[in-house]
């Protein structure tokens, strides 16, 4: 932050923002999973303003709950900047990641209701037919939802809570590391992942989220070259 930037209020990651509020921390999200924002981009609050149309105070609360959904790291009077994980961190989201999932297939294959089963079918479906679209953004996007509607068909509001934030950074390592035309995130692998659900066969299901984590993560690449100051109002028009 410059020198005459107010601090950043405190604010709680579960209180809701006002709707124009909602709209600003969608399109940054957007534009951080879409790459028009690279890691290590400074958000500058005056720029922010600007491109939306909206005050600094309001700005100063989506680059919070950014930070809380550990996209955004907030760096005492410096400002405001998206996450640059390094190859470090990757591997270590990636090792929290496989652990967490492990519970969260062993709890839905321990009860594997009609209803979750059938939502999950629906979702992978629906990745299918963003694939066949050709829209790769969008297919990522829901490759990403397809582990976040896992976790909420669990029933447990701790999982979820814990995974979500961990799920975000890992869909934007692989927005940004994955290369490629299509998704890293094979929709076959989804799909198998629920047919060992719907069997109620946790050390199946485990197994194949496991693989499917581990060649997820070997898709990656960690490179980031370093970028120009962005245009906002370009970005976000």
């Amino acid at each position: 932050m410059g020198a005459h930037e107010e601090p950043i209020e405190s604010r709680s990651p579960d209180e809701h923002l006002p709707p124009i509020e909602q709209r600003v921390l969608n399109d940054i999200i957007k534009a951080i999973y879409e790459q028009r924002l690279r890691p290590g981009t400074k958000l500058g609050e005056e720029a922010l303003a600007s491109a939306f149309s909206v005050s600094r105070a309001r700005i100063r609360r989506v680059l919070l709950t950014l930070s809380h959904q550990k996209l955004v790291d907030l760096i005492p009077n410096r400002g405001a900047f998206v996450i640059k994980p390094t190859g470090s961190d990757a591997r270590d989201i990636f090792n929290a990641r496989r652990s967490l999932e492990d519970l969260v297939v062993e709890r839905v294959a321990a009860h594997p209701e009609p209803a979750t089963i059938r939502r999950l079918r629906a979702h992978v479906r629906s990745e299918v037919a963003a694939r066949h679209r050709g829209q790769r953004r969008e297919a990522i996007r829901m490759a990403g939802e397809f582990h976040v509607t896992l976790a909420r068909q669990s029933g447990s509001r701790v999982f979820l809570s814990i995974l979500e934030p961990v799920l975000s950074q890992c869909s934007l390592i692989v927005s940004i590391y994955g290369g490629g035309l299509m998704p890293s995130c094979p929709v076959e692998e989804h799909q198998s992942i629920v047919d060992a659900l719907a069997e109620g066969d946790a050390e199946q299901a485990r197994h194949l989220m496991r693989e499917h984590l581990i060649h997820l993560e070997g898709t990656l690449r960690l490179e980031v070259e370093d970028e120009q100051e962005p245009d906002f109002a370009s970005i976000f028009q």
